[in-house]
């Protein structure tokens, strides 16, 4: 159901696919479309508070040409990054079901196929970090804010950006740039 902010808008309404170049260094996975964000604008974490957010802090460590995102023609451009999540639709009460990520897995499965140049990966969300671990085959990683787990890639953890976590204290501004400042040293 849309919002009455955007009664006017013509809604996406489509499966969201993955955002910046296969030859990116740094990838970033989140969870799912936001109902009034993605789904809304068509490209990951735009045009809601998660991504405000977000690209602030991709933008405050060199990985995003501007801090903000409302719409996908707006000339935001990700540098030596990527966007992608584990599931493409918006899921049912903004959470996705293990059968929709079960589903959209093979998707993140060839996504990290296609690439060979990443060093490093940030999980946005415990959900992501499971996803991501099952995508590559390996043992799930523990998930905690800010822990690092070395290897090839590095896979840093982060505190989803949704307004329940922003909103209460839990993941703050400074908190998220300081993971992406870690991607940043990990990358060079």
């Amino acid at each position: 159901m849309k919002r009455r902010a955007y009664r006017d808008q013509e809604y996406w309404g489509r499966p969201v696919s993955a955002f910046g170049s296969l030859d990116a260094r740094l990838l970033v996975v989140g969870l799912a479309p936001g109902a009034h964000g993605a789904n809304r604008t068509g490209r990951m974490f735009t045009g809601d508070s998660s991504g405000d957010f977000l690209y602030r802090a991709l933008f405050e460590n060199g990985f995003a040409t501007q801090p903000t995102s409302t719409h996908r023609g707006d000339g935001l451009e990700l540098i030596d990054c990527r966007i992608t999540a584990p599931v493409h639709c918006v899921p049912p009460d903004n959470k996705p079901t293990r059968e929709e990520i079960d589903t959209c897995g093979k998707y993140l499965v060839r996504e990290l196929a296609l690439m060979p140049r990443v060093r490093a990966v940030v999980a946005l969300g415990r959900i992501a970090l499971e996803a991501y671990c099952d995508a590559r085959g390996t043992a799930r990683l523990t998930f905690g804010h800010g822990l690092v787990h070395p290897g090839e890639p590095t896979v840093i953890v982060s505190y989803h950006p949704s307004r329940q976590n922003t909103q209460t204290g839990r993941l703050t501004a400074e908190m998220l740039a300081a993971v992406f400042a870690e991607a940043r040293r990990i990358i060079g």
